[in-house]
């Protein structure tokens, strides 16, 4: 950065010198809520080795909602934290169930890389907070799948504006394997205003936004403590904060100018976005919700090898009263047979993006 630029805050008129944004940046990474993220594939026990993949995986409002419980030397627990609910967006679960579907698949992944196979029975008490009970056993023939284990550590959700450039034939090839990809002209304004009508609906339901900023944990200092949730951080919405730009209030207000630039926010984003992937599924009970969970977390790592930027925009098939003409409407247009819609991203090509905080495994262990 320009030592001789001055910074002018978003909506507050505060003017930072730059060269002191810069010195203040250095100090704002959340390295003990990061920390996870080296940490992956640093056990010897198969079932620590496997669970610390595991705890990385995408969820939604980055809830991190699992417990896991060791069972013997072999054997796995795994629940669904049910303190973690969502009651405004997901209250029937379908999301976090999801999310647990993509912490089992992480789970499997890394089992085979070590040669280990996996035995999963789900629900096996029928209930919901108990997800699945596992059993671990070496399998001396076991394929690795090396490529997408490597990807863990390079694996976001990419929340930024895509550039242009479409998706090329050959990525389009390879992530059709996982969903529905749409490139076409028709199709994509379709999406993307389906994606942006969802969005403002969240936004300007009281109830809904006020869940989400609940859950924002708002600095380095409060993602250390809490690194589940929704993170705002960095130098520059640190400043914010500080200044008093920022704060919870002034992000539920709609007068503020924290509520509006929020706004502008998701439209650059949102209305930047070149393809779309929907993943579809013959039902929607608890089983196809963690089938699709496995399916993003796999689609995830694909697009991450091949360079290509992801991000859930899956508002629209949330299930409370405000979002019921949008869901009608997606799934009347996209899922004719009779299919459940369970995630809608948004494909492109878009900038490197930071890690988002996460639990340790030893803090998810009963």
């Amino acid at each position: 950065m320009d030592r001789r630029q001055t910074i002018k805050l978003i909506g507050g008129g505060v003017v930072l010198a730059a060269s002191a944004l810069g010195g203040f940046a250095t100090t704002r990474t959340p390295h003990d809520a990061l920390a996870p993220w080296q940490k992956a594939g640093d056990y010897e026990d198969i079932r620590l080795f496997a669970l610390s993949y595991a705890v990385l995986v995408p969820n939604p409002h980055n809830r991190q909602p699992w417990l896991a419980e060791l069972i013997g030397d072999d054997e796995l627990n795994i629940y669904r934290d049910l303190s973690k609910n969502l009651p405004a967006t997901d209250p029937f679960e379908r999301q976090l169930t999801i999310g647990m579907g993509g912490f089992l698949e992480a789970i499997n992944i890394a089992a085979r890389h070590r040669g280990y196979e996996t035995e999963t029975t789900l629900f096996p008490h029928k209930t919901e907070a108990h997800i699945a009970t596992i059993k671990l056993s070496p399998r001396a023939d076991m394929r690795p799948e090396t490529d997408l284990l490597n990807a863990f550590h390079a694996r976001r959700s990419c929340k930024e504006p895509f550039s242009e450039n479409p998706l090329s034939v050959a990525h389009i090839k390879a992530l059709s394997e996982f969903g529905e990809v749409f490139t076409d002209t028709d199709n994509v304004a379709h999406l993307k205003k389906l994606s942006w009508d969802a969005f403002k609906v969240e936004y300007a339901t009281h109830h809904t936004l006020k869940e989400s900023v609940d859950l924002m944990r708002f600095g380095k200092q409060q993602i250390n403590a809490t690194p589940d949730g929704i993170d705002i951080g960095g130098p520059m919405m640190e400043a914010l904060i500080l200044t008093g730009i920022i704060t919870p209030e002034a992000m539920l207000d709609p007068n503020s100018s924290a509520y509006r630039q929020g706004l502008d926010i998701y439209d650059a984003m949102l209305n930047n976005t070149p393809a779309y992937i929907l993943l579809k599924t013959s039902g929607n009970n608890r089983a196809h919700q963690i089938e699709a969970g496995r399916n993003w977390l796999r689609l995830n790592l694909m697009t991450t090898q091949l360079g290509v930027s992801l991000h859930p925009v899956s508002q629209a098939l949330q299930e409370y009263e405000e979002m019921k003409p949008l869901y009608q409407e997606i799934h009347q247009s996209y899922a004719a047979g009779g299919e459940t819609i369970q995630m809608f991203g948004r494909l492109g090509y878009g900038p490197r993006v930071p890690q988002s905080p996460r639990w340790a495994v030893e803090e998810k262990l009963i």
